[in-house]
């Protein structure tokens, strides 16, 4: 066999990961550390109310802790993501897991709201191997099942960040938050590395610093109209989902349900549920094309909104609400993120610039959903989900038009 063979059936090797796990078993570890690690964004979201308590503040004092999450997650993603471009994404990722079960240790002996807030930040910015997973299974999945393998790693993302809503609320009731937090960062750090492990050794060839890819985002944005458009449809669903989901355990465990946290907690499994639809989207998708797909999430999102309001009153109508608008956010994910990831050649970087946009539109959501509900109650934070539907889908239109 000639030496030139031998380096092209390395390359592959290298491309393609370890020869021994099967593309199904592979596919399946990806979507266990998207959960595993997504669910560190939403930690602290079913705690409010006992880090408020350990801390003597009200629990509406500690619902910006939230908001620090989502904002050191698009941090990250600004300044990590594009990295999965150029580096080599084994070593990426094994960094970034050691240095979240830090942060998230550091976090659980905190002994004050700024510098638990200083590690919940630290912790979500370095979190963002979801991110460096997804345009991964893009580049290796057939075209004509993209959307679908895309979709099993969404999937096991929105698993995640409802798994922190329901077993961080069980958790933190039964052994108290700071436990959640050390048993968070093992859990972290156990699943991350063996991740890292399978992941190929090879990195992508690009030319200029990594950072580089930072002073591209305009142009890319610029250049592309499907990439935008997918930006700002899914941070008006982000945003929407954000405000009323932030919001909520202060609904519950307030005056109107006087629900355990534990009890609260156990709420997000209407999430769950509706994080099932991750594979149908995928194969929509594939079958239909985005566009049509994220219309429809859009519209299931504007039903939910006047059934969570009428929540605050009626717990059917919320139970509702929680299971549409959990539909609507995952559908539209996997919608936009599989168009955002095919728009230009460049898939980290587009996906950075996506997935910014995203988080801030939660983050901004998530922080002005705490002010209107201490002013205006449950009305006040339904109102923010509203006005940011609204403003995703009158933003892409105007982008369309143009």
């Amino acid at each position: 066999m000639s030496s030139v063979t031998l380096d092209r059936r390395r390359a592959t090797t290298s491309a393609r990961g370890p020869r021994t796990v099967p593309p199904a078993v592979f596919l399946a570890v990806l979507g266990l550390c998207t959960a595993v690690t997504a669910s560190n964004i939403y930690l602290a979201a079913p705690l409010l109310g006992p880090i408020a308590h350990s801390f003597h503040l009200a629990p509406s004092g500690a619902a910006w802790i939230a908001s620090v999450a989502q904002l050191g997650y698009a941090t990250g993603l600004l300044f990590f993501a594009p990295l999965g471009d150029t580096v080599n994404r084994r070593r990426l990722v094994g960094i970034l897991t050691v240095l979240t079960g830090a942060a998230l240790t550091a976090g659980a002996f905190a002994q004050g709201m700024t510098a638990l807030a200083a590690a919940v930040l630290v912790a979500s910015a370095t979190t963002v191997v979801p991110q460096l997973l997804v345009p991964l299974v893009a580049e290796r999945a057939p075209a004509a099942r993209r959307g679908l393998h895309v979709a099993v790693v969404i999937a096991g993302l929105f698993a995640g960040i409802v798994a922190a809503r329901v077993l961080g609320a069980l958790a933190g009731q039964a052994y108290g938050w700071r436990a959640v937090f050390v048993g968070a960062a093992v859990l972290t750090v156990l699943v991350g590395l063996g991740t890292a492990s399978l992941l190929p050794t090879g990195k992508r060839a690009a030319t200029g610093h990594p950072l580089a890819a930072l002073a591209r985002l305009p142009r890319v944005l610029k250049q592309s109209p499907d990439l935008l458009r997918a930006c700002l449809r899914q941070a008006g669903l982000f945003g929407a989902w954000s405000a009323v989901w932030t919001s909520l355990v202060l609904l519950l465990t307030g005056p109107a349900y006087s629900m355990s946290t534990a009890t609260a907690g156990l709420f997000g499994l209407f999430g769950l549920t509706a994080s099932a639809v991750a594979p149908l989207a995928g194969g929509l998708s594939d079958r239909f094309g985005s566009r049509k797909v994220v219309r429809s999430a859009y519209v299931v999102a504007a039903v939910s909104i006047p059934l969570f309001w009428l929540g605050g009153r009626q717990l059917w109508a919320l139970c509702l609400a929680a299971v549409l608008i959990h539909a609507a956010m995952v559908t539209g994910q996997v919608a936009n993120q599989t168009k955002a990831l095919t728009a230009t050649k460049t898939p980290a970087v587009a996906n950075t610039a996506y997935m910014v946009a995203a988080f801030a539109g939660g983050a901004l959501a998530s922080a002005l959903a705490g002010p209107a509900y201490a002013h205006a109650g449950w009305g006040g934070a339904c109102a923010v989900a509203a006005v940011w539907l609204t403003l995703g889908w009158a933003g892409s239109a105007a982008v369309r038009a143009r």
